[in-house]
């Protein structure tokens, strides 16, 4: 049995060590991690879920960035981890699939990652989707991709992928 919950700050510590354990405590020197220093998470995106236990056994995150010159709003989907003993039970697509309608229907338009895009490509996330875009280096631009949460929302959109700055609105997302 897994509930899948809105993260609390309560959760934050599970949550930590359930990442390092799934990428390693060197995470945070990836260029993603400088995009969201500063920034709070998405309020109703975060999830977790928690196994029969009542353990953390995967969590996923949303962060607001700006895209190009024009700063268009945008989510950064992640970190998304699952604890290697539940791995393979569709608790990352439960997790995605769920997230990204609550995006869309929060008014989202689009959502960017670092990613394999044969994993992320069957919930629509894409390379040439992401193709006028760029990214804090050091990063591989071949894993850099994008989904539309509202059709064309990429259309005229490039650039940078950079920090939401505090105090930016959301309401123009």
């Amino acid at each position: 049995m897994f509930r899948v919950l809105p993260e609390t700050p309560a959760d934050s510590f599970e949550v930590e060590m359930l990442l390092d354990l799934a990428f390693a405590p060197g995470r945070a020197a990836l260029s993603s991690y400088r995009l969201r220093q500063g920034v709070a998470g998405i309020a109703g995106l975060s999830a977790i879920v928690r196994d029969e236990y009542d353990s953390v056994v995967g969590a996923i995150r949303y962060w607001p960035v700006r895209l190009g010159e024009a700063g268009d709003p945008a989510l950064l989907l992640g970190p998304i981890a699952i604890h290697p003993t539940r791995q393979g039970e569709g608790l990352g697509a439960l997790l995605i699939m769920a997230s990204l309608e609550r995006a869309r229907l929060m008014g989202w338009r689009r959502v960017v990652l670092i990613g394999d895009e044969p994993y992320y490509r069957r919930f629509g996330f894409s390379r040439e989707m992401a193709r006028a875009l760029d990214f804090p280096k050091p990063v591989n631009l071949k894993r850099l991709l994008a989904k539309e949460l509202v059709e064309d929302a990429m259309q005229s959109v490039s650039g940078m992928v950079s920090r939401w700055k505090p105090g930016d609105a959301q309401k123009n997302r």
